[in-house]
């Protein structure tokens, strides 16, 4: 089921820094406390192969969601202490060195499981042993949340884990809610930052279509 539209679960999950440090986090509590977006993404598994890629760009790209009133936050089933491992791993050699946004290690999979976006294909009970058996790695998708000031999602996506993400799309959309909040306008296919918007009438689409 889809939350877009619908406040971030609040809890609290295990999350590690840069330096070592393991915290507890709350997603929601941290858009509203600190009046900021959140770009929340989740990816499979430490020590893996698209992974890296993807938090090196989100890294790369850190600068410029700050100055759109962004936290980055990434995510993931893996332990702290194996968040800290990749952490201290230098990117020549797979790993994350140099990232400095917090992650989230979900290892009980409480939120995962709140949001839907485990690798379960199936779930067979055993009489036998009163348990139920899984089929599928029972990681997460590459799921990615924006969150607005209030807690509320407004933009979710998920990837199938071969296919890694574009980071400046979600700039895009960040900019795009960012506008809707300031202006109270609506934007069209492919707008970005400085193009035109539109009124939510059908005055406005038919001016924004004779003109484009």
């Amino acid at each position: 089921m889809s939350i877009v539209g619908k406040t971030f679960p609040d809890i609290q999950v295990d999350a590690m820094n840069e330096m070592g440090d393991t915290f507890k986090i709350n997603i929601l509590e941290e858009a509203k406390k600190n009046n900021k977006k959140v770009c929340l993404f989740w990816y499979p598994k430490d020590f893996t192969y698209v992974c890296p890629t993807e938090l090196h760009a989100f890294q790369a790209k850190l600068k410029e969601f700050e100055d759109k009133n962004t936290i980055v936050i990434g995510a993931s089933c893996d332990t702290p202490e194996v968040h800290f491992a990749w952490l201290s791993t230098a990117k020549d050699n797979g790993g994350i060195e140099g990232v400095t946004y917090p992650l989230v290690a979900d290892s009980n999979r409480n939120l995962a499981n709140m949001l839907g976006i485990l690798d379960i294909q199936s779930e067979t009970y055993n009489e036998l042993t009163d348990s139920f058996i899984l089929e599928g790695d029972n990681v997460t998708y590459r799921a990615t949340y924006l969150i607005d000031e209030e807690g509320t999602v407004f933009h979710e996506g998920v990837n199938h884990m071969p296919v890694g993400r574009n980071v400046n799309e979600y700039l895009r959309l960040i900019d795009a809610y960012s506008h809707v909040q300031t202006h109270g306008e609506v934007c069209p296919a492919n707008w970005e930052e400085g193009s035109t918007a539109m009124s939510a009438d059908s005055k406005g689409t038919a001016e924004y279509l004779k003109n484009n």
